[in-house]
């Protein structure tokens, strides 16, 4: 039975504090419709809520930098923010942090990363984001491409940065868990910097949008499977859902999941992204890997963003951070 045949029920509740905040979300934003035409819009209203430099230090905790640094092969430069915990003599290791917005939307400055900065400070880690192209302007590899990129470099000036190499985890939450996911998977089979862990909030991971989730969710909550069939096929083109398509661009696809380093998986109950999530950390586990998976009930995609303040929200970020501290205890 494959799980297009597979029954659905009726979606899970969301979670009561989570479904007044929700609600609110979606007053704010109004109707959202993505496709190409609306596309520039939906990243113009984004934009004018990123952060500025000054704002990511955090008071001045943080030492914040910006850097373009080489690409692939026949690439352009990959934008970089570099981020040093100004009271750290000495940091425990860096976090590589990859933004979410769907494979479309953006940027390294959003909240998202500030938020990562604020919730890891207690860590002493140098965090760096990664500024990727976009799709449907470049689709895949190109994204992924200028993450492996900005990993190649990070792990290669570590010394200049101040932390082992060997102590490098890769997050990212969304399209940036998906894509963390993918970095992971080339570095292992490229020979590639041998990571400490892999964050994983979240993640976008499935171009075939067809789990029981994804047809539960439809309609409901934030990046629902219409949204979601857009985002992916703006990466990929007539190859979504098709029997060609890399797993480095989706890492559902991977038929080995061994050698992968540790890794933390979240996703809310009432999400798209739910089962295939759960199924990866599953095949994780299936191949003797070491993972650690989380499902919130009652949360929607990116909730511990969009209601920060929310009992669940806050326990979502204390229990990564939990991983991050004993992983960075090793």
């Amino acid at each position: 039975m494959t799980s297009t045949d597979t029954p659905v029920g009726p979606p899970p509740p969301f979670d009561p504090e989570l479904a007044a905040a929700l609600v609110t979300v979606q007053e704010q934003r109004g109707p959202q419709v993505l496709d190409v035409e609306s596309l520039p819009a939906v990243r113009a209203a984004r934009a004018q809520d990123y952060l500025t430099v000054e704002e990511l230090t955090l008071g001045g905790r943080y030492a914040v930098a910006e850097r373009a640094v080489p690409g692939l092969a026949g690439a352009p430069d990959v934008p970089l923010l570099v981020c040093r915990p100004t009271g750290v003599a000495a940091p425990a290791g860096a976090l590589y942090v990859i933004h979410g917005g769907g494979m479309i939307l953006g940027s390294y400055r959003s909240r998202e990363i500030g938020a990562v900065l604020a919730d890891v400070e207690e860590l002493g880690l140098v965090l760096v984001a990664v500024d990727y192209r976009l799709a449907p302007e470049n689709p895949f590899p190109a994204g992924l491409n200028d993450c492996y990129a900005g990993l190649l470099w990070t792990v290669e000036h570590a010394g200049e940065l101040g932390f082992d190499p060997a102590r490098v985890v890769v997050a990212g939450g969304s399209a940036g868990g998906g894509l963390a996911a993918g970095v992971a998977l080339r570095a292992r089979d490229e020979g590639g910097p041998a990571l400490l862990g892999q964050l994983l909030q979240y993640p976008m991971l499935d171009d075939r949008n067809d789990t029981c989730s994804a047809r539960q969710m439809a309609g409901l909550g934030v990046w629902d499977r219409t949204a979601n069939e857009f985002g992916w096929t703006a990466l990929l083109g007539a190859a979504r859902g098709g029997p060609d398509v890399s797993p480095y661009a989706a890492p559902a696809r991977a038929t080995d999941l061994s050698g992968l380093p540790p890794a933390y998986l979240d996703a809310g109950s009432a999400e798209t992204f739910r089962d295939e999530d759960v199924a990866y950390a599953t095949r994780l586990w299936q191949a003797g890997g070491e993972a650690e998976l989380h499902v919130w009930p009652g949360g929607f995609h990116g909730f511990d963003l969009l209601a920060p303040q929310a009992t669940l929200s806050r326990i979502a970020r204390e229990q990564r951070v939990s991983w991050l501290r004993r992983l960075f205890a090793r």
